[in-house]
This record gives C-alpha cells, sequence and structure tokens, in this order.
C-alpha cells in the first residue's frame, strides 16, 4: 500500500491547440459520431415527468453508470463539470414510475415477446411478485409470504444447493457486504458476481503478479505519462468521461496507444462534449493502433520482451529497468528463457503482427520513462485470460512502471458496483479483508461471531450448470437468489442458460425492472422482489471507482416505489427468517452501522465509516499501490509469471469471432445502430479484403455458425484485422459454448472459431447434413 496521498483534481489548459483537432468542421457536421447534444435533450424528455428528481440524481448523487466515479458533476482527476451518456441513459431507471397493473398481471407469453429494451420502458417493479408452473401471468404476494417460503426452501436444502447472485447494477458496497455475510451466515459460500463475466482474471492476475486485486494508479497518472497503452479496451465508448482524460493526457505530450483486433473509431477521435474545443473540433486520440488477432496478445507481449533481450544484449540497460528488477522483483531468468523459446516466425503468426511492428513498439516503450497501462474485455474473456494480464504485468515490472506517478497497471472497470463486489465478499474465493482462506476465515469469525463454511463456493457459471445436476446431488442447484442480473443476455449460450433456469426449484429476482431472464418457468415458484436504487436507500451508500476511491452517495428527496426495499434489508429479512434463534448475530440497525462493521472486516476500508454526506470519499491504499516498488506479497516483490502461448485453434480460411458493445451499457441496450460505426446490431463486422476471399460483398445476409450455434446477419466491411470478425453482445452469444472457463479466474471464455458462409450458399444445399459436415471439418481442422 502507497502512503502518498491522492492531491485533488488538476485544471486542465482552455487555450486551444489545433493539432489535436479530428476535423475542421464545427461539431463534425456529416461525420459518423455521437450525437451527445440530440441524446441529453432525448433524456430529458424522457425524464420530463420526474426533471426535479433527475436533477438532483445527476447534481448530487454517485454514478451508477461506469466506475470512473464521478460524484456529482465532479471528480477526482479534473476541475470542471463532466457527464456523459452512459450515465444519461441509465437515470431513467431511476425516476420512472411504477408499472401498471394490466402491465405487471398481462399474460406472460405476451411479456416474453419483448426485448429487454423494451421490458425497460414498462416502468418499475412495485410490489412482490410470484408465479408457479401452469400460471399464466404473475401475482401479488406480500413481503412476509414471499421471504418466508424462499426461507422454508432454504431451511429443507442442503446450504450447497443454494446459491446467490449479484449483479453491479448500481448495488452500493452495502448491499455487497450484507449479501455476503449472509450467505455465509446460513452457511453458503455458493455466492457470485457481475465481476466473474468482466474482470475476475485481472484480480486472480494482478494478486499472483504483484500481490493487489486492484487498480495501482489513478487517473491523473494517465495525464503526463510518457506513454498510455490501450490494451481490449474501448473506454471512450464505455466509459466516456475518460475521454476527457485522455484529452489532458494529449495536452501534456503523452502518446496514446491501442491495441485491438478492430480499429475502433472512438478510440481514434472522439468529441468531448464536456470539453468545448473538443466538442466543437473533435480530438484525435491514438497515436498509433496495433492491430492484433484475438487472442493473440500473449505473442505480442512476448514479441515486445524478446526485442527488449535482445536490445540488452547489445546494450546493457537499454530496455529494461535493471535497478528496479534487481531490487523489487522475482523470476527474471525463467522470464527470460520463456521468452527465447519463441521464433519470430511463431510470434507473428500468432499475433497477426509482423516482427518490425512488435520490435517498433518495444522501442517506444524502451525510450519511455513512464507508462500506464490499460485494459479491459478485450484481455479478460479469454480462456487463457489472467496470463494475458500477467503478462502486461511482465510489461510494466521490467520497465519499472509501477509504484509512482504516471505509472501503473489498470483494470479499467465498466460498472459503478463492481469494484466492491469482491473485496466486501461477495465472492466464492474472496471474503471482506482478503481471500478465501483459513486465517481470514478465523478473523471475520471473530467479527461476525459465527462459523465460515470451508467449502469451496461455485461461480456463477457452474452454479448455473448445477441445475442439471441429478436430483439427489449434494450440489443440485434447487434455488437460485439473484440481485439483478440476466444471464440470458450476459452468459454464452443462451438455450443451455434458459435450461438452467428453469431446472431450479426456486427463482429469485431481487431487481427494479422486469427483464427476458425474468419470465423464465421454473419448477416450483419465480420469486420477485421490488430493490430500491442507491439513491433510495436510506442512510445512502458507497460505491468504489476504478481507481480505489470510495464515495458516498446519499439517499436523493424525490418520489419512491412504496414497496420496494434497500437490498441489504431485504438479505437480512430472509436470513433472520431461515435462523430466527440467530437472529440478533446477522442484524444491523441502519447503513452507517454496515460501514462501522466493513472497516473492521475489511482494514483497507478503514474511513468508510466517515463517509456521511455528500461529497465524502477517500481513496484506499493512497495514490499508488506498490508504492516505491514495494509490492504487498509474501516477500514484497513482484513475480514475473512465464506465459506459454496459447493454441488458437482456427483453421486456414476460417475465423476467430468475438463479440463487442455497441450502443449499450453491459448488455443493456439503448439504439440498434453503433454512433461510432452506423452499425446495426445484426451487422457482422469484418475484413473487406476476408469478404472478397468469400465472394461476400458488404450487405450480403450471411450466416455465422459452428456446433455451438447460428448467427444470421449482414456483412460489414470495416477495419478490423483480417481472420477475425466481431459480432454485437449479446446476439452474438450463441456461437460461444458454454463450460469453458479460464482455469485461475473462472470467467466465461467469449471466443470461438466460426465459418461464414453467404446466406444463400448457406440455405441453398439440398443435403441437409451440409452444416454438420461443415462443423465436422471445422473441428477436424482445429484438433
Amino acid at each position: 500500500m502507497g502512503k502518498t496521498k491522492h492531491t485533488g483534481p488538476i485544471r486542465l489548459s482552455k487555450k486551444p491547440d489545433p493539432s489535436l483537432w479530428a476535423s475542421k468542421i464545427p461539431f463534425g457536421l456529416g461525420k459518423i459520431k455521437p450525437h451527445h447534444i440530440r441524446d441529453t435533450v432525448k433524456v430529458a424528455w424522457e425524464n420530463r415527468d420526474n426533471l426535479p428528481y433527475a436533477t438532483r440524481i445527476i447534481t448530487k448523487g454517485v454514478c451508477d453508470g461506469c466506475a470512473l466515479g464521478v460524484q456529482g458533476l465532479k471528480d477526482q482527476t479534473l476541475t470542471g463539470p463532466h457527464l456523459c451518456t452512459t450515465r444519461l441513459n441509465v437515470l431513467r431507471l431511476n425516476t420512472m414510475p411504477a408499472m401498471k397493473e394490466e402491465v405487471l398481471h398481462a399474460d406472460i407469453d405476451e411479456l416474453r415477446k419483448m426485448s429487454s429494451a423494451e421490458l425497460r420502458t414498462l416502468g418499475r417493479i412495485p410490489y412482490p411478485l410470484i408465479r408457479k408452473p401452469g400460471d399464466k401471468k404473475f401475482s401479488r404476494i406480500s413481503w412476509d409470504a414471499a421471504l418466508d417460503k424462499i426461507a422454508a426452501k432454504m431451511k429443507k436444502l442442503d446450504p450447497k444447493q443454494y446459491a446467490f447472485y449479484l449483479t453491479a447494477r448500481g448495488i452500493t458496497n452495502e448491499s455487497y457486504y450484507v449479501a455476503g455475510k449472509v450467505a455465509r451466515f446460513l452457511g453458503t459460500n455458493n455466492i457470485d458476481n457481475a465481476s466473474r463475466i468482466c474482470h475476475s482474471p485481472s484480480k486472480t492476475a494482478l494478486s499472483r503478479s504483484v500481490g493487489i486485486g486492484a487498480s495501482s494508479c489513478n487517473y491523473k497518472d494517465w495525464i503526463g505519462t510518457d506513454v498510455l497503452v490501450f490494451w481490449g479496451s474501448v473506454a471512450a465508448n464505455n466509459q466516456p468521461v475518460s475521454t476527457k482524460y485522455m484529452y489532458a493526457a494529449k495536452r501534456k505530450g503523452t502518446k496514446i496507444i491501442i491495441i485491438n483486433p478492430y480499429h475502433e473509431p472512438a478510440m481514434d477521435q472522439y468529441w468531448i462534449p464536456s470539453v468545448a474545443e473538443s466538442a466543437l473540433f473533435g480530438t484525435k486520440i491514438a497515436d498509433d493502433v496495433y492491430q492484433v488477432n484475438i487472442g493473440g496478445d500473449i505473442a505480442f507481449m512476448h514479441g515486445i520482451m524478446k526485442h527488449w533481450f535482445a536490445m540488452e544484449e547489445a546494450t546493457h540497460g537499454s530496455a529494461i529497468d535493471h535497478a528496479f528488477v534487481e531490487q523489487h522483483v522475482n523470476g527474471y531468468e525463467a522470464l527470460k528463457e520463456q521468452v527465447a523459446q519463441y521464433s519470430w516466425e511463431q510470434l507473428e503468426k500468432s499475433s497477426g503482427l509482423s516482427k518490425e511492428r512488435m520490435m517498433e513498439l518495444a522501442e517506444l516503450l524502451a525510450k519511455s520513462k513512464s507508462g500506464v497501462f490499460v485494459w479491459s474485455m478485450g484481455l479478460t474473456m479469454h480462456r487463457f485470460a489472467t496470463d494475458n494480464i500477467s503478462q502486461v504485468a511482465n510489461l510494466a515490472l521490467l520497465r519499472g512502471f509501477l509504484g509512482r506517478e504516471h505509472c501503473g497497471l489498470m483494470p479499467i472497470r465498466g460498472h459503478s458496483g463492481v469494484q466492491g463486489s469482491g473485496e466486501m465478499g461477495a465472492d466464492p474465493f474472496s471474503l471482506p479483508g482478503g481471500a478465501m482462506d483459513a486465517e481470514n476465515r478465523a478473523r471475520l469469525k471473530d467479527v461476525w461471531g459465527f462459523e465460515i463454511p470451508d467449502w469451496q463456493g461455485d461461480i456463477v457459471g457452474v452454479t448455473l450448470e448445477n441445475s442439471l445436476l441429478p436430483e439427489d446431488h449434494e450440489r443440485k442447484l434447487k434455488l437460485y437468489y439473484m440481485s439483478g442480473g440476466n444471464f440470458l443476455e450476459t452468459m454464452p449460450d443462451p438455450d443451455f442458460v434458459k435450461q438452467c433456469l428453469e431446472n431450479v426449484d426456486i427463482r429469485v429476482h431481487q431487481d427494479i425492472i422486469f427483464n427476458t431472464s425474468t419470465f423464465a418457468d421454473a419448477k416450483e415458484a419465480v420469486i420477485v422482489l421490488p430493490a430500491m436504487t442507491r439513491y433510495e436507500q436510506p442512510g445512502g451508500g458507497t460505491s468504489t471507482s476504478t481507481e480505489r476511491m470510495v464515495y458516498f452517495s446519499p439517499e436523493i428527496k424525490g418520489p419512491r416505489i412504496q414497496e420496494a426495499r434497500s437490498e441489504w434489508e431485504i438479505y437480512l429479512d430472509l436470513a433472520k427468517r431461515v435462523k430466527p434463534e440467530e437472529s440478533h448475530i446477522i442484524d444491523f440497525k441502519d447503513a452507517y452501522a454496515i460501514r462501522d462493521e466493513i472497516a473492521v472486516a475489511a482494514p483497507n476500508y478503514d474511513g468508510i465509516q466517515h463517509l456521511k454526506q455528500s461529497g465524502d470519499v477517500f481513496q484506499w491504499g493512497g495514490a499508488w499501490l506498490c508504492e516505491g516498488g514495494e509490492c504487498p506479497t509474501a516477500d514484497g516483490k513482484g513475480n514475473l509469471i512465464p506465459v506459454e502461448l496459447p493454441e488458437l485453434r482456427k483453421p486456414e480460411g476460417h475465423f476467430y469471432v468475438t463479440t463487442r458493445r455497441g450502443k449499450q451499457f453491459n448488455s443493456m441496450i439503448y439504439d440498434e445502430k453503433d454512433p461510432f460505426n452506423n452499425a446495426d446490431r445484426y451487422d457482422v463486422l469484418m475484413n473487406e479484403e476476408d469478404g472478397r476471399k468469400h465472394d461476400i460483398v458488404e450487405g450480403d445476409a450471411i450466416v455465422v455458425f459452428n456446433k455451438y450455434g447460428t448467427f444470421n446477419g449482414r456483412a460489414k466491411f470495416v477495419p478490423v484485422k483480417a481472420g477475425n470478425i466481431e459480432v454485437h453482445f449479446p446476439e452474438g452469444n450463441a456461437l460461444i459454448p458454454m463450460g469453458v472457463y479460464e482455469q485461475f479466474a473462472g470467467i466465461p471464455e467469449y471466443q470461438a472459431a466460426v465459418i461464414v458462409e453467404k446466406a444463400d450458399t448457406y440455405f441453398a444445399q439440398k443435403d441437409r447434413k451440409y452444416v454438420e459436415k461443415r462443423i465436422e471439418e471445422l473441428e477436424l481442422e482445429t484438433s
């Protein structure tokens, strides 16, 4: 942990810099780009019935969008107002009224015809609901009856047969903490959160490489670093406020490097609405773009290190920070030996980049005195994701880019609630304050006053699969309690996931709105419980940003959904019904009491107990984790991890496919068109050269398929790496296999090998076994 404290926001220069302009045409007229003013007006219109409340949320609440940590209209990085369309898009979830009864109790088959986007417009869930087998609609149920039914079922089950899941949808640290505590109080370690399907490998990799589970640096470190590398991250789309930090970095002379299979327009140039100069003329962001193959990042990084070691052979100290490595790093020789195993030919084939291009970035990094590496799902959603990120850490450790100003490792978070989930213990591998090990269990037993189960809980994917186990299996999932989340639109293989959801006896959806998974059947009952938003929570709540800032978000005066309850209160009420004789052990008087206990249970969070008013914030761990190179590992040193090249199973003529986001926030879609490239949700993004090879013209109807599923779409030519295609998430999830998990962190793999054919060829085959034959060819060639 660091001793240096964050020094607060800095001021942007107001002097224009025409060298950074993306266009001399004001507002980028005629270009494909987001229309921020139009979108803001649209949001204001949508919230016109609750505009004063909406305004108070924006100006007083902590953003429930991405995890940049905007508090009101301010943050800790730059002075001035910050507002983005991601935050505006989720605003209506907080201000809309309750669903009308005729909608709430409509025929279930009619509700099933609606998309999640359509369901979001219906309104909030006003009171508890239940639907049993054979029921054609939801019926109203009292809170007591609903919780008694859930509790009665839990009493009959082995704790290994029920599970909890929490999404990152605006959920506060208080709710995560109570949920994690309640799960262990009830005897189960089957609790997981949305980080499992986004950044769980980041925490796992950073823990083994440098002993931390969060970003080592701040957004301020972007501004003035020599080089800022975005690896598999489209921050401009997913965390739009970050473009203001990129702008500030460019003004300080920082070089911004993008590494991605697709030359993303959003990371090339952007019109930043809160910077007058950029709003008018746009800003050129990327200095260079390296287009790797999907899954080719490890090979690319090996190429960088291979050249570094060659540079060292010629001139000692020309690439490696030997003083830092000798004092603060383990494993140098083992890593050097691993890198030497691979030929340039292997690295070029795997990465998709030439030796010259790899050497080019290697030399830029070698000449840089500081650097920040930022990454997101482009590195984490692989079966070798932990190795991906340890490889990034290897680069930082070799150059000494750790524990000081303008240097660091940053997994940029996509949701405001997700950083705190594991830190609060809503995780099968974690407890508040540390890992799920004997030492931490003993420590928490003293804090909580009860024994913590010592068996390993299941990750979300395995939990779902456990619903299909034999009836008498000790881990047969019979009750699933979910706070938000829609596995039909976030997990691979939606048809299989639906089968899993419907094979559970009782499924509980604690949420603010309906989504498509709410209407899946259950063997005994589907129970829906109305939750409060973070802005309605009595006593306020806290959330932890990407840079470890813990923000207090106050309760905001406004209309309320009459029967909605704080999420943490619901968990407590349930626990007391399951174990009434021990209810005193689990009780909390209010949100302040929860924060008091968090400060003890999770020592890094000592300070959270003082957050009580709007504007209160503290940063755990100081400005830089591993400050001065001292890592919180057993020996205080970082570990270089030798990483093998992953096997990329793609035969000649076939493609790697990955999923991407368009105009959406996680799985919540807000527009059928991507504002950066004008693609619609069913466009298949592919290289024009690949199109010619397969006799495909832009706009052609095409079919993407493998043994897991089929995707029907249209070809759209974009600058994506040849041999790779991209489809939108969640529409393309049918192509991704369920049950393939990263071995260390358990994230599902979201990449696959596929065949692409023109639709008329695909559907014109008279032989009904044509598809099976083509898939068999694919399997033979990749085996």
